[in-house]
């Protein structure tokens, strides 16, 4: 099992793992979970996958395991900033705009992860280690970045994996239903160390 970050500078160093990310997410959000999400050539994309994000991968070479999106709250994109913010302003329909308890912050230490799966078809014996190496890989990679502190819209099972890694998830919206699954907004501390 592999942790790459990958980013526009440096996916061309990477093969096919860049599109093959952008097929597991086409398999995870659209086909598996039926959200209505841009797609092209059975990949999976949106406004948030430019420059300024990065992709963090678990993989065996070039099967993508597991994801996330990472996205500085600084980054602007035409309308768009980063999705979280985004919703909370009413530009995006698939997300209630009630998803934050406060304004969205805009931080040079404050990126936003999204986007986050496990890939259909990840073997079970293997499939907790991939959960805990792709919320590991994520923080460090988080932390290489500048960040202190990620947000996001994630599932609200994260949590449970981020206390066995010594990380810090703090609830930051209500609990609510996209694409059928419960989802919450959670600021994750990253100023301690991992266990």
């Amino acid at each position: 099992m592999e942790m790459t970050t990958l980013s526009f500078a440096n996916m061309h160093q990477h093969g096919a793992l860049f599109s093959n990310m952008l097929k597991a997410r086409h398999r995870t959000f659209i086909e598996e979970m039926h959200w209505e999400l841009p797609e092209a050539d059975g990949m999976e994309f949106d406004q948030y996958d430019t420059a300024q994000s990065r992709w963090v991968c678990v993989h065996d070479g070039e099967r993508v395991l597991a994801g996330v999106r990472l996205t500085p709250t600084t980054a602007r994109c035409g309308v768009y900033s980063y999705m979280v913010r985004d919703a909370q302003r009413g530009l995006l329909d698939s997300i209630p705009a009630n998803l934050l308890d406060d304004p969205a912050p805009i931080a040079d230490y404050i990126w936003d992860a999204n986007r986050l799966f496990v890939a259909e078809g990840v073997e079970t014996e293997i499939r907790h280690r991939v959960q805990l190496s792709l919320m590991g890989h994520m923080v460090r990679s988080a932390r290489a970045l500048g960040a202190d502190i990620l947000i996001g819209l994630l599932p609200i099972a994260i949590p449970r994996l981020g206390r066995r890694l010594g990380i810090d998830m703090r609830p930051a919206g209500p609990v609510m239903k996209i694409g059928g699954v419960a989802h919450r907004c959670f600021f994750v501390s990253m100023a301690s160390e991992m266990h």
